[in-house]
């Protein structure tokens, strides 16, 4: 079998979907880095042809990058296994409370990974309204008085996913009305948590739609803007949306590769785009990119061209530069002014029971991001094993540090070496990202479940029967170190930073033998590196309990004010949903379990300990209503579900309103 080998390559020219209005300033060509370029159509025709009659080559990312997306609110899903414990599609710090005229005017955002840089997710805030995604509509909220009142509803084409706001311009991220919701390749995900999610993975287009929420009451669709291809994540900085996508070859449809390669033609390698707009009444078709714009590396990636498009929220969709690559997209990780897109590499297969099988690496790309208008690819490097997600990586001080998991390696039936995990540290120098560092041989036997780096610290939860904590010293990027070290029971699949050197965990409780008990939320003291402590621990429920803030990490909000954490929460077994246990013997009562409930948790997490605030549910009727995200705003909690909007009291969670979402 072939080796095949994600590399990166750079689209040379900026182009727009739009003309350039009159009199602007032509931009200077992008410089190419070590890429090979088409130097016609027919050549790059040439070269997917030659490719294409390979169905092991032709293929896009490995399957461990694909996770299904985040549920549209008003959708209902059944309850993610717990026999495996699904890898966090992130793991954010929450940004601080913004600030508005009074105390009472602050709110929170999205929770995300890094300080200034934004991410897409169903709900989106700017303190005065509240903007939700649910049954393909969107919802448009003032939260000014105790019940949330709708102000505005617009029904969307296709399938509506994710939501970027900047001022009062809304960019809609989903799929075309052909297309399935968007997988996102990010990590990867058990079957039978995948069979709970029941998403598809196979999108035919991906649509953007510009929405003015200028008045909300009168939300309009400026602009759309769809493209062949799958999503793989966005970002935004300042005015400047970031958004990554990934288009497979077209080979032609229920086969694995065409019948007559000769018969594959310019649209089966680059797609087209089409552009419609409410406000010109014009509709602009091109191809994604120009032949002679694309590039290739020496080495063949595969036949995914992966693009990253620059638009510029404060005009629009009209302002679109793109930067295409051939090569694969599994994590994103994005800082202030870097972008990096990490791909696993292909492994050839075995010939013969001898052969030596190739250990698992990953390539990373970094794209400078420092200039609002544009996106410019810089420079690649590898590194050892598989990155779990954006977590994983966290530029500091013109470094890169990558988590990554090594898997066991297996030879002639037999397992020759252990899994490991370590952090590798990559520099910039020219065009190659060169590992400067690397500390290794953590979690013998293990995998990382979570990664969070803050500063010169990173931590690192790896698990099998019982939870490492690393703490690992970063201060010097050729010979990072772990400090120290604790080992609990069970595991943290999402680290929390809040401050004064506190860690909360979010995971699973776990016995001795590894097996998972349950939700929990522990409280960690980093403040020595070399002594890690855990200070408390709280336990959500049973086996038949779960949250979504383990995997995913916009359901979790942290509201430093209140040292308030608010986590959804579902408990199955006991009872029904939101219907208590019957008043009953203290014995019996403990046989039957806790009582099933489904909601939100509020916790006050304090040096001291972990107290419970209170708890809130939607109903039950006619399914238990999960809450899926918790905000803060006009100092009030709100939490949205997939049945409407709440609000109720900072200090115990009490319900002061709710609304449900429209019907029809």
């Amino acid at each position: 079998m072939r080796r095949l080998i994600f590399a990166v390559a750079l689209l040379a020219a900026a182009t727009m979907v739009a003309p350039a209005p009159a009199g602007a300033a032509k931009r200077p060509a992008k410089k190419r880095v070590s890429l090979k370029a088409f130097a016609s159509c027919s050549s790059l025709v040439a070269y997917g042809r030659r490719y294409a009659v390979d169905p092991a080559v032709a293929g896009g990312v490995p399957a461990r990058a694909i996770l299904g997306a985040p549920a549209p609110l008003g959708v209902a899903l059944r309850e993610p296994a717990t026999t495996g414990a699904p890898e966090a599609l992130a793991a954010p710090t929450a940004p601080a409370p913004a600030a508005g005229d009074t105390a009472g005017d602050a709110f929170s955002g999205t929770n995300v990974q890094e300080q200034g840089v934004d991410e897409p997710d169903v709900v989106k805030t700017d303190g005065r309204r509240v903007f939700v995604l649910a049954q393909q509509k969107l919802l448009a909220y003032d939260v000014a008085a105790d019940m949330p009142v709708l102000i505005g509803s617009l029904k969307l084409e296709g399938n509506p996913q994710e939501l970027l706001l900047r001022g009062d311009r809304l960019l809609v991220i989903g799929t075309a009305a052909s297309g399935t919701p968007v997988p996102q390749p990010g990590v990867a995900i058990d079957a039978p948590a995948r069979s709970a999610l029941s998403l598809p993975y196979a999108p035919s287009s991906v649509q953007l739609t510009e929405v003015s929420v200028k008045d909300a009451a009168a939300m309009s669709v400026s602009r759309t803007l769809t493209v062949d291809g799958q999503y793989v994540s966005a970002r935004l900085t300042g005015g400047t949306a970031r958004v990554i996508l990934n288009s497979p070859p077209n080979l032609g449809i229920a086969q694995p590769r065409p019948a007559d390669p000769n018969a594959l033609a310019l649209r089966s390698f680059v797609p087209e785009t089409v552009i419609r707009s409410n406000i010109s009444k014009r509709t602009f078709r091109r191809g994604l990119v120009g032949c002679d714009d694309v590039s290739r590396p020496s080495d063949y990636s595969g036949l995914d061209l992966l693009t990253v498009m620059t638009i510029d929220l404060d005009r629009g969709l009209y302002s679109v530069d793109r930067d295409a690559v051939i090569a694969g997209a599994q994590v994103v990780y994005a800082s202030t002014t870097s972008i990096y897109i990490a791909s696993q590499r292909y492994v050839r297969g075995l010939d013969t029971p001898a052969d030596v099988p190739q250990r698992m690496t990953t390539e990373i790309h970094r794209f400078d991001a420092s200039r609002p208008e544009r996106t410019t690819y810089r420079s690649s490097g590898t590194v050892p094993g598989f990155v779990l997600n954006q977590f994983a990586l966290s530029e500091d001080k013109g470094v890169l540090r990558v988590a990554t998991t090594e898997d066991p390696l297996w030879m002639n039936g037999a397992q020759q070496q252990d899994s490991e995990s370590g952090v590798s540290v990559l520099r910039e120098q020219g065009e190659r990202l060169v590992s400067v560092g690397r500390v290794g041989g953590l979690g013998k036997g293990e995998r990382i479940y979570a990664v969070r780096f803050l500063g010169d610290r990173g931590y690192l939860v790896t698990f099998r029967q019982i939870d490492p904590l690393y703490t690992l010293d970063l201060s010097d990027p050729q010979h990072p170190r772990a400090a120290g070290e604790l080992k609990v029971a069970g595991y943290s699949a999402y680290l929390h930073p809040i401050g004064d050197d506190l860690l909360i965990g979010v995971g699973q409780d776990a016995s001795e033998q590894g097996v998972r008990q349950g939700p929990q939320v522990s409280l960690f003291d980093v403040r020595d590196p070399a002594a890690p402590k855990r200070l408390a621990q709280r336990v959500l429920g049973d086996t038949g309990a779960s949250t979504d803030a383990e995997w995913d990490h916009h359901a979790f909000l942290w509201w430093a004010p209140e040292q308030l954490a608010v986590l959804p929460l579902q408990q199955y077994g006991g009872g029904t949903v939101g219907v208590p246990v019957p008043t009953i013997a203290p014995a019996a009562r403990a046989a039957a379990g806790p009582e099933a409930f489904a909601g939100a948790v509020g916790l006050h997490v304090q040096r001291s300990g972990i107290a419970e605030a209170g708890r809130v549910s939607h109903g039950t009727d006619p399914y238990p209503a999960v809450v899926r995200r918790s905000l803060v705003a006009r100092g009030r909690l709100l939490t949205i579900s997939d049945r409407g909007i709440g609000a109720g009291r900072l200090t115990d969670l009490g319900q002061l309103g709710f609304t449900p979402f429209p019907q029809g």
